[in-house]
């Protein structure tokens, strides 16, 4: 059983582990946050805010700390930092588990237009509308800058930094949202085009069913693929079966 458990977060599945690995005894847990978003909320147990200096700076403070299991439970595309993780836990031998929460599947009334990436999916805008609702996050927005033609509605948690596209109009706001919430945004924003990633879960689906039941294209950017050697589960309970830990 570990003493010193590190996990690498920033979502939501991150604070539930944090939670119920710090509620056991003698069980020390560390969660580390990039430090991208300020006010990232409530998370049980030691925080460290900032990055590692790579894999070889995760693998060096994996020993100085002591720490004898690593949680990968960052975002679906934090690909880099998922990436050092695997590596870091090779160099130092310790167990890797990588959460994540399942990807989302269209429905047979879904119009999803599949694309491995920001940059592509810019390239496929102009054929699909005019009105975006950009739901990709606020750090890739460079990738839309140069679309002069169309308008965009970003939302986002704080204020996105440019480069951006000229006509875009930035919503401040922290979800969860209800299909209601979406629907009426996307009505009276008269949106004519859906982009977000496949982040998965439920609490950002919404976004999703509103889209469907309004008949509106979606772009959908794929999963960065994770390193061969992680297989991911997909749940706290899973984590702890893992970590050779009986759920609570």
């Amino acid at each position: 059983m570990p003493s010193h458990v590190l996990i690498l977060g920033g979502t939501a599945e991150a604070r539930e582990l944090a939670a119920v690995l710090a509620a056991r005894r003698g069980l020390r847990v560390t969660t580390s946050l990039a430090g991208r978003v300020a006010g990232p909320g409530v998370i049980t147990g030691d925080v460290r805010i900032g990055g590692f200096g790579g894999a070889e700076g995760l693998a060096d403070w994996l020993r100085e700390q002591r720490v004898d299991a690593l949680v990968d439970a960052t975002h679906p595309f934090a690909e880099t930092i998922t990436a050092n993780a695997a590596r870091a836990a090779a160099a130092t031998g310790l167990p890797l588990v990588v959460l994540r929460r399942p990807g989302w599947r269209p429905g047979p009334e879904d119009r999803w237009h599949l694309v491995t990436s920001l940059s592509t999916a810019a390239d496929l805008l102009p054929r699909l509308g005019r009105r975006v609702f950009l739901t990709t996050g606020r750090m890739g927005l460079a990738a839309f800058a140069h679309l002069t033609d169309l308008h965009f509605v970003v939302r986002s948690v704080e204020l996105p930094a440019p480069p951006m596209p000229p006509h875009t109009e930035v919503l401040l706001a922290r979800g969860p949202f209800t299909v209601a919430d979406e629907s009426t945004l996307l009505y009276d924003h008269c949106i004519d085009v859906l982009v977000t990633k496949d982040s998965g879960g439920e609490a950002t689906a919404a976004k999703l069913t509103a889209a469907r039941e309004l008949a509106l294209p979606v772009v959908v950017v794929r999963r960065p693929p994770l390193p061969e050697s992680v297989t991911p589960v997909p749940d706290v309970a899973s984590v702890l079966a893992r970590l050779g830990l009986s759920s609570p």
